[in-house]
C-alpha cells in the first residue's frame, strides 16, 4: 500500500504550456487511461470500505453492487481530483504564479472518457513579467506649504458653521447659501417628468430635481415663501426620461420655507463645548491639526509623483480579462461613492456610462501599480502587521463615529479589509523608495504652475 501511495504522489502529468496573450498561459493536459483506472480503483476501494449497505457488513458489499450504486459519484470525484492534481503539479513545475482561478475549456462538459486518455485545456492569468529599474535618486518635488493666520481664520469659521443654528427667514426672499424647503416639479414639453415634495435645497451651484444648475443661487434669488420660481436648464444626455435627454427642461421650485445659518459666537460656552478655555488654545490646536494634515497631504503628493514615475518608466503587459474585471470593480466603487453622497440608485443607473468613462484606463493604472509595488514590497520585505492595520481601522471608526470592532467586522465581511491591507503595504513601499529619492522642496504655487501633481 505504501509503494502504491508513493507511486501516486510521484506521478508526472503530461502537459504543454504556452503563451496565450498578455499575462495569460494556455495549458493542455493529457491523462492516460491507465492512470484514470488506477485512480478509479483506489476510490472504489475507499468507498467500499466505508459504504453501509443493508444486508452487508461495512466493507463487505460486493464490488459490482458498489459500482452500480456509486459509479457516477465516484467518477465525478475522480475527475475533480485528476484535474486538481494535474493543475497544481503544472503550476508548481513551471513556476506559474496564477492571479485567479483557471478557466477550463468546456469545463461544464468535461467527463471521464470510457476509453482512451482524458484531455483538457485551460487558460490562467499569471503574474506579468517586468523589470524595475534602479530607483535610487529619483527626483521628487516636495510642496512647501505654510499655515497662515487666514487659514486658521477659515478653520474657525468652519467650526462656527458646524456649531451654528438654522434660523427661519420670513422677511425677505432667498439669497445665496440659504437652506430652502420646496416642492419641485421637473417638466418637459409641458408634462411633469419628475417631482419631489419637501425637497431640501442649498442655494448655491448644484443639483435640483436631479439636474445640475450652475447658477442655482442666482436663479432662486429673491423668491419668497409661497412663491414659485421656474428655472430653465438643459437635461443631460443620460437623463432618466429618454425624451428629455439633451433637451431644455423647466424646473418649478415652490418655496415653502427659508432658513439661514447663523454662525455660533466665540464665547465661553462655545469654547467649553470643544474642550478649550481660551480662543488662543483653540487656534493653536487648529494649527497643529492643520500642520498634521498638510504633512500627510504632502507625503501623499510625493507618493503620487513617484507612482506616476513608476507607471511612466515601467512597461507591463496586463491580462485582458483581469483588467476588465478591475474596470468593473472601479465602476462599482464609483457607484457606491455616489450612493454614500446621497444620489439615488435611479440617477446612478441613468449615469452608468459616465461612471464607465476612464474606468479601463484607471483599472490599468491601478493594476500596474499594484504589481510594481508588490514586487518592491517583496524585495524589501515590507509587510503590514496587525497593529498597523488596527490603527487604520481605528481612524476610520473615529471618522464614521462607529466602534472599531464593528468597522473591522464589516470590512472583513465585504472584503474591504484586504484592500486596506494592500493600500497600507503600497504606501509603505512608496515611502521606502522615497527614502532614497532626491527631494527638492518647492513652493506649491510654482509646482501647480508647472502642471505637476500637487493635490494638497
Amino acid at each position: 500500500m505504501e509503494n502504491t501511495q508513493l507511486a501516486m504522489e510521484d506521478y508526472q502529468y503530461s502537459a504543454v504550456v504556452s503563451d496565450a496573450g498578455p499575462g495569460t498561459k494556455k495549458v493542455s493536459i493529457e491523462i492516460p487511461q491507465e492512470h484514470i483506472q488506477s485512480k478509479l480503483a483506489e476510490q472504489f476501494k475507499v468507498v467500499r470500505s466505508k459504504a453501509a449497505i443493508p444486508g452487508f457488513r461495512i466493507g463487505h458489499a460486493p464490488q459490482k453492487l458498489i459500482e452500480k450504486k456509486f459509479s457516477s459519484d465516484i467518477k465525478e470525484e475522480v475527475r475533480r481530483t485528476l484535474v486538481s492534481e494535474s493543475y497544481q503539479q503544472v503550476i508548481d513545475k513551471h513556476k506559474i504564479q496564477p492571479l485567479g482561478e483557471p478557466e477550463i475549456d468546456n469545463g461544464d462538459k468535461l467527463k471521464l472518457p470510457e476509453a482512451g486518455p482524458l484531455q483538457f485545456s485551460f487558460t490562467v492569468e499569471v503574474q506579468p513579467n517586468f523589470t524595475i529599474p534602479d530607483l535610487k535618486g529619483v527626483k521628487i518635488k516636495k510642496p512647501k506649504i505654510e499655515v497662515k493666520e487666514e487659514n486658521i481664520d477659515q478653520a474657525m469659521s468652519n467650526l462656527r458653521e458646524q456649531q451654528g443654528a438654522m434660523v427661519p427667514v420670513e422677511d425677505r426672499g432667498v439669497v445665496a447659501k440659504d437652506f430652502v424647503t420646496a416642492d419641485v416639479h421637473v417638466k418637459h414639453a409641458g408634462a411633469v417628468i419628475a417631482h419631489a415634495h419637501d425637497s431640501q435645497i442649498v442655494c448655491r451651484p448644484g443639483r435640483v430635481g436631479g439636474v445640475d444648475v450652475a447658477d442655482l443661487d442666482k436663479q432662486l434669488e429673491g423668491t419668497k415663501i409661497g412663491e414659485t420660481r421656474t428655472i430653465t436648464a438643459k437635461a443631460t444626455d443620460s437623463h432618466p426620461h429618454e425624451a428629455a435627454r439633451g433637451q431644455e427642461i423647466q424646473i418649478e421650485v415652490a418655496v415653502k420655507e427659508i432658513k439661514k445659518l447663523e454662525l455660533a459666537e466665540i464665547n465661553a460656552e462655545f469654547l467649553d463645548s470643544l474642550g478649550f478655555t481660551t480662543e488662543k488654545e483653540l487656534r493653536e490646536a487648529l494649527r497643529e491639526q492643520m500642520v498634521e494634515r498638510i504633512t500627510d497631504d504632502v507625503q501623499q503628493n510625493m507618493r503620487d509623483q513617484l507612482s506616476k514615475h513608476l507607471l511612466d518608466t515601467i512597461t507591463i503587459e496586463l491580462p485582458t480579462k483581469l483588467s476588465q474585471r478591475q474596470a468593473d470593480r472601479i465602476v462599482q466603487r464609483r457607484a457606491t461613492d455616489l450612493l454614500m453622497r446621497g444620489m439615488s440608485m435611479e440617477n446612478i443607473q441613468a449615469n452608468v456610462e459616465k461612471l464607465k468613462t476612464g474606468a479601463e484606463e484607471e483599472a490599468a493604472r491601478e493594476l500596474k501599480l499594484f504589481f510594481i509595488l508588490q514586487d518592491v514590497a517583496k524585495t524589501h520585505q515590507i509587510d503590514v502587521d496587525e497593529q498597523e492595520l488596527n490603527g487604520r481601522i481605528a481612524m476610520i471608526a473615529v471618522q464614521s463615529g462607529r466602534r472599531p470592532e464593528k468597522v473591522k467586522q464589516e470590512m472583513t465581511k465585504d472584503g474591504s479589509l484586504t484592500n486596506l491591507y494592500v493600500q497600507a503595504r503600497e504606501q509603505k513601499a512608496l515611502d521606502k523608495i522615497l527614502e532614497g529619492a532626491e527631494i527638492e522642496e518647492v513652493d506649491v504655487k510654482a509646482l501647480e504652475a508647472k502642471g505637476d501633481s500637487a493635490s494638497t
